[in-house]
């Protein structure tokens, strides 16, 4: 498992505005449809408040036991995948919020990697995620999150609807 942090060269991981530390809102990056609401409503935020964004994107691990060198390669592809999204989001986030996010990359269960990033890095303060909007439920991660992990929950989480436009994110941020 990777747990990289990247920042940009002379980014402060931690500032502070009159004297508080800086809020970091935490979106994972997924493939959903209400990924990019999240996303934009914690640009909103961050740039409202003087806060930063940070990305986390999950890999599912690589299960080629048998070929081991296969199995690296795939892990090696996904590596460079997520790199590539995050990269393609970083421009966004600074387009919307006016800095860099901070990035993070892992492997395996993305609600397991999530639940840990958020115990082992203290500066992230809030976790932003967009509900589906779908017939199945609010989503795996949020479900999980709020059902066994609600009372281990160390930050707030905001749960927008995965709906909402980026005009409609604009005025109530």
């Amino acid at each position: 498992m990777s747990s990289e942090a990247q920042a940009p060269a002379g980014a402060p991981a931690e500032a502070t505005q009159k004297g508080r530390k800086e809020r970091v809102f935490l979106v994972v990056v997924d493939e959903s449809e209400e990924m990019p609401v999240a996303l934009h409503f914690a640009c909103r935020r961050a740039r409202n408040s003087g806060g930063r964004v940070a990305l986390l994107h999950v890999s599912s691990p690589a299960d080629f036991q048998h070929w081991a060198a296969v199995g690296d390669l795939m892990r090696q592809e996904a590596r460079e995948e997520a790199e590539q999204t995050l990269q393609k989001l970083s421009a966004e986030v600074y387009e919307w919020a006016g800095s860099y996010p901070v990035l993070y990359i892992r492997e395996g269960d993305v609600r397991e990697e999530l639940v840990t990033l958020i115990e082992s890095e203290p500066t992230i303060s809030v976790l932003v995620l967009a509900a589906s909007t779908g017939a199945s439920g609010p989503g795996p991660v949020i479900s999980y999150l709020l059902g066994k992990k609600a009372r281990q929950n160390r930050i707030p989480i905001t749960i927008v609807p995965g709906n909402l436009t980026d005009e409609e994110l604009i005025e109530i941020t």
